[in-house]
């Protein structure tokens, strides 16, 4: 993946992850709380490649 896919990929998950989160804060439980947890790996995995690439 390049840097531009590998931002961008970054991006959607952290506004995923906010979304879930901005429902968990108000009180309204989201569809897939499991989900949660997968993003925040997807994002470590993501910024773990940009690190190992020399990119951050």
């Amino acid at each position: 993946m390049s840097r531009e896919e590998l931002e961008e990929k970054l991006r959607s998950l952290r506004a995923e992850l906010f979304s879930i989160e901005a429902k968990l804060s108000v009180g309204v439980p989201p569809e897939n709380i499991s989900r949660r947890r997968q993003l925040k790996r997807e994002i470590a995995r993501v910024l773990t490649v940009m690190r190992e690439r020399g990119m951050i």
